[in-house]
């Protein structure tokens, strides 16, 4: 789907001078081409997530309970765009918003409902949330306390990848400096109170959904990934105590074999530069843990129920990838929040994929494939071009600052459509192989209530809660920011206290100011 020329078949002379100890190594041995653990699924199994999010913190609380009941074995919580933004349920540009698109939750009493009956301790819990990352996630560390559950007793990620969100997304908060500042601050934190905490996912999921190929997908969030880690040994941090808490986050779309090949040569990659270009002296440093979610982008209105024949293919190449942790996307996902009947077939599907089809029981089962192994040759030579490109424009933060990352992925975005539209790209059940009988299917409807309700809740917190502290709190961290301290113990502070999630974002953008997206089309 990247473009490149395929051939009728591959031999051993695409391989030449292939040295498949230096380029595949053993499972769970630099460079993890072959995967990051020696055993892989004969171990474990991946961790299978379903997304979901909707309505208030109560509802969404039941569907969790739901998923657990049924098999799933990780938490992915989904917020509301208002959440997204930092605003509270109530705040006016949240109106016709709350809890439309995933769960609202504006405080700490809003996150202590979304897991009532569910022990911390005991579930890992994915957080897909960026500007604001830091707060949900004291949000998340307060709540467990209130369970009796400290901090390093965690495990889990928040997303926190500010950098595609300039790119791709365009959730963010405040501006690029005091964003990765912040970020960092995590890293920081972390390492000391939260050891088991995935501080970050680097993300390549959301620029693909936005339109780039597997190549920049894989470059440009690799180039992120390699600007976080620079960003902490600026800090002073060593690159042992924070590197091995990065994890990253990949699409996984329609051409088999090239996501396979793109899985496979980002572990290699990833390790290759932290051990020669940032010193990584830990192995688990140099490994790339990844989540994996089937793309979103592929899902069709048109003939729904083709959705989970995608859906079933690219998970199966998320696993053949060796995916940590993979979320399968629901059949009426490009319509509405999924259903629970649709929710339980994408878990369905992994569950097939792990216990029916016998892919979980050999390690890396393509790898010396001719096409495979050249595929994911080509696939790392093109990162490496696209990486020189980046360093020619100044890196990815001047890279974003110019729009040059912006218009790269559009430009992708636009021919892809045009291939589309001039039927040289066919796209099952939208510009061929089209049905007369093509019937609906149910989805979720979510009311108004949640909107009403958050209001009410929101006004009754601000009414009981003990205002002092609050405002003492809020201050604190507003002085914390201002002498350029770390953010992340003053934060979860006036989490503990109360203070809304709004609150806690006007303080900081009182001294860090709002992002505003130059103009680059």
């Amino acid at each position: 789907m990247s473009g490149g020329e395929r051939k009728p078949v591959y031999t051993p002379d695409d391989l030449a001078g292939f040295d498949a100890r230096r380029a595949l190594g053993k499972p769970g041995e630099y460079p993890f081409t072959r995967g990051i653990h020696p055993t892989m699924y004969r171990g474990r199994l991946w961790t299978m997530r379903q997304f979901a999010g909707f309505g208030s913190a109560e509802d969404t609380n039941q569907r969790y309970k739901f998923l657990l009941e049924h098999g799933q074995t990780g938490l992915s919580v989904a917020f509301d765009f208002p959440t997204l933004m930092g605003y509270d349920s109530d705040h006016p540009r949240a109106e016709g918003e709350v809890g439309k698109c995933g769960v609202a939750i504006s405080s700490l009493a809003d996150m202590e409902d979304l897991f009532r009956g569910i022990p911390l301790d005991r579930v890992s819990t994915s957080m897909t949330i960026n500007g604001p990352a830091a707060m949900l996630f004291c949000f998340y560390v307060a709540a467990a306390e209130k369970q009796g559950v400290s901090a390093d007793k965690l495990r889990g990620t928040v997303q926190n990848d500010i950098l595609k969100e300039y790119m791709a997304q365009h959730a963010w908060v405040y501006p690029v400096e005091p964003a990765l500042k912040i970020i960092v601050d995590m890293f920081e934190w972390c390492a000391e109170h939260a050891p088991l905490w995935n501080t970050i996912s680097i993300s390549g999921y959301h620029i693909r959904e936005a339109g780039a190929t597997a190549a920049q997908e894989l470059a440009f969030t690799l180039a992120n990934g390699f600007t976080y880690v620079e960003r902490g040994l600026a800090r002073g941090l060593d690159v042992d105590a924070f590197a091995p808490r990065l994890s990253f986050f990949w699409d996984i779309h329609n051409d088999f074999f090239e996501e396979i090949a793109k899985l496979r040569a980002a572990r290699r990659i990833w390790a290759r530069h932290m051990k020669e270009r940032y010193h990584a002296k830990q192995a688990r440093s140099c490994m790339m843990r990844f989540h994996s979610q089937t793309a979103g982008v592929t899902l069709t209105a048109q003939q729904p129920m083709n959705n989970v024949v995608r859906v079933a293919y690219q998970a199966l190449a998320a696993v053949l990838g060796g995916t940590q942790s993979l979320h399968t996307n629901s059949l009426d996902e490009t319509l509405a929040l999924p259903t629970e009947e649709a929710v339980r077939l994408a878990l369905r599907t992994q569950q097939i994929i792990a216990h029916e089809t016998g892919v979980a029981e050999v390690i890396d089962p393509l790898g010396g494939s001719y096409y495979v192994e050249s595929l994911t040759d080509q696939l790392e030579r093109e990162a490496e071009a696209l990486f020189a490109e980046i360093q020619s424009v100044g890196g990815v933060v001047r890279g974003i600052e110019s729009g040059w990352f912006q218009r790269q992925i559009a430009r992708s975005a636009e021919a892809f459509q045009r291939e589309v539209e001039a039927g040289r790209r066919v796209l099952v059940g939208v510009n061929d192989f089209l049905s007369e009988d093509d019937h609906p299917v149910e989805i979720l409807k979510v009311s108004g209530d949640a909107e009403d309700s958050q209001r009410r809740r929101l006004a009754r917190l601000r009414a009981e809660r003990d205002g002092a502290p609050v405002a003492e709190r809020l201050e604190a961290l507003r002085r914390a920011a201002q002498a350029d301290r770390n953010v992340l113990g003053p934060m979860l502070d006036c989490a503990r206290a109360y203070c809304t999630l709004f609150e806690i974002r006007h303080a900081l953008e009182s001294v860090y100011g709002a992002y505003r997206e130059p103009v680059f089309f």
